[in-house]
């Protein structure tokens, strides 16, 4: 019985790690919808209404975000377009990979030293996947020509 709940912690946080590097291409629109739904709930929105207009901002910034890396040229500016979507990849990616390692392990240290790795792997994926969205635009913008 010991070693089955053993196998079933490494199978949840593997399948964690499998959701935060799936989804952390979409951190940049779960920030933004989250506090602008905060922003809506203490004006007044209420509850129907914080959901309502967080997850149209979520959807807009996401939107605007494809948009820009299928019409902007320049390379520099995808690039820049791209961090924009990165940098909070990599901020989730830190803190959930501290989560996972303050569980673990008790040096600090070396909780750090792998919260930085996993922030690293993270950025990595989420800029591959989002490098990936921009040549995938690129070659179907060829078909229909």
């Amino acid at each position: 019985m010991f070693v089955l709940g053993i196998l079933a912690s490494i199978a949840a946080i593997a399948a964690m790690c499998w959701l935060l590097f799936n989804l952390a291409v979409f951190a940049l629109p779960l920030f933004v919808g989250l506090h602008t739904g905060i922003c809506a709930y203490d004006t007044g929105a209420g509850w129907p209404g914080a959901i309502l207009v967080g997850g149209f901002a979520a959807g807009l910034t996401l939107a605007i975000g494809q948009a820009l890396i299928i019409l902007v040229r320049p390379l520099w500016a995808r690039f820049a377009i791209t961090l924009i979507f990165v940098v909070p990849a990599m901020v989730a990616g830190f803190h959930a990979t501290l989560g996972i390692a303050r569980t673990m392990m008790p040096s600090e240290t070396w909780q750090m030293i792998f919260a930085v790795i996993g922030a690293g792997a993270v950025g990595v994926s989420a800029f591959l996947r989002i490098a990936g969205m921009a040549a995938d635009s690129s070659d179907g913008s060829a078909v229909g020509a």
